[in-house]
C-alpha cells in the first residue's frame, strides 16, 4: 500500500511539474520564434539552422493545436487559456483515478477513473458550448429587433451592430464585438459575417448572415428581410419545443436505462462488496464489465439517435 501511496504522490508531482514546464517551454519556444523573427533571411540562412519555410512549419505545427483549443474555449465563454486547461486535465486524471482507487482497491478502476478524468473536462466543455449556442439561440431575436429598430430610424446596418454590442448582454454582446473587432482590422463586411457564422455554429446565425450576405449583393429593405427571418426562427423555435416534449418520455427513458445498472452495482458495492468484487478482480469479469459498458454507450447513442428531430 506505501508502494501505491508513493507511486501515486510520485505521478502526481510528475505531472504538475510537467505542466508547468510545458506552460514555461510554450512563453519560451514564443520568446525564440519572436527572436528569430527579427533576425533577417539573410543571417537565418547563414546560421543554417533553420530555413524561413521550416521556421514557418514549426510554427504553424505548435500553434495548430493550441489554435483550435483557444477558439474552443472561446466559443465557449470560458476564461481560460488553453495549457490551463491542460493542467485542469491532468489534476481531472489524479482525482477521478484515485477516488476509484481508494473506494475499491483496485488497479482496473485507478486505469478507468484516469481515462474517465482525462475526458471529463472534454466533456464539460461541450457542454458549455452547447449552453452557449443554445443562450446565443434564444437572444437572437431580441439582437434582430433592436437592429431593425434602429435601421428604421436611419441609421446603418454598421452603426446598428455598434448599438447592440453596447446595450446588449453576453453572449450576443462578445460576438457582435467580434465581428465589430475584425472590421476594424481592415475586414470586408462579407468576411467578417462569414467568420462570424464559421465561429458559432448557429443555424439560426447562418440563416441570418446568408439573408444578409444576398441582400448586399442584390439589394433590397434589410429591415424587412429582418423581421422575415425573426418570424421563421420563432416558428421554428416553437416546432422544436413542440418536438421537446412529445420525445421528453424517450429521452427521460434513455436516460434511466443508462444509468441504471451503475447505481445497482454502486448498491451491491456497498451491500456485499465480495459479491461484487469477482466482477472487478477476475479477467473474465473485467470482460464482461467492459462489455456491458459498451453496450450501454451504444445503446444510450441509439435512443438519443431515435428521439433527436431535427428541425
Amino acid at each position: 500500500m506505501a508502494v501505491v501511496l508513493f507511486l501515486c504522490l510520485f505521478t502526481t508531482t510528475f505531472l504538475f511539474l510537467y505542466s508547468l514546464s510545458s506552460i514555461r517551454s510554450s512563453k519560451n519556444n514564443w520568446a525564440e520564434n519572436t527572436k528569430l523573427e527579427s533576425i533577417t533571411i539573410k543571417q537565418l540562412l547563414k546560421k543554417g539552422n533553420l530555413t524561413l519555410k521550416a521556421l514557418l512549419v514549426k510554427k504553424k505545427k505548435n500553434s495548430r493545436q493550441a489554435d483550435r483549443l483557444e477558439a474552443q474555449l472561446s466559443l465557449a465563454g470560458v476564461p481560460m487559456k488553453a495549457e490551463e486547461l491542460k493542467v485542469f486535465q491532468w489534476f481531472s486524471v489524479i482525482i477521478s483515478g484515485g477516488i476509484l482507487y481508494i473506494l475499491a482497491n483496485e488497479l482496473f478502476l485507478l486505469a478507468a477513473g484516469a481515462v474517465i478524468g482525462f475526458f471529463l473536462p472534454r466533456l464539460w466543455l461541450k457542454q458549455k458550448q452547447r449552453k452557449r449556442i443554445k443562450q446565443f439561440n434564444a437572444l437572437l431575436p431580441g439582437m434582430l429587433n433592436s437592429i431593425i429598430g434602429s435601421l428604421k430610424a436611419g441609421f446603418s446596418f454598421l452603426q446598428s451592430m455598434q448599438m447592440v454590442a453596447e446595450e446588449s448582454g453576453s453572449p450576443i454582446k462578445e460576438e457582435v464585438q467580434y465581428v465589430l473587432k475584425s472590421l476594424q482590422y481592415g475586414t470586408s463586411m462579407e468576411d467578417s459575417l462569414i467568420q462570424w457564422k464559421e465561429r458559432m455554429p448557429s443555424e439560426d446565425l447562418s440563416l441570418l448572415v446568408e439573408a444578409i450576405l444576398i441582400q448586399r449583393q442584390v439589394g433590397g429593405n434589410l429591415a424587412y428581410l429582418l423581421e422575415k427571418i425573426v418570424d421563421t426562427n420563432r416558428e421554428r423555435n416553437k416546432l422544436e419545443n413542440q418536438i421537446k416534449t412529445l420525445t421528453a418520455q424517450g429521452r427521460l427513458s434513455g436516460i434511466i436505462i443508462s444509468f441504471l445498472p451503475i447505481g445497482l452495482g454502486i448498491v451491491i458495492y456497498f451491500m456485499n462488496p465480495d459479491y461484487i468484487g469477482t466482477l472487478f478482480s477476475n479477467p473474465i469479469g473485467q470482460a464482461m464489465l467492459i462489455a456491458a459498458v459498451a453496450g450501454q454507450v451504444i445503446g444510450f447513442l441509439f435512443i438519443r439517435k431515435i428521439t433527436t428531430i431535427e428541425v
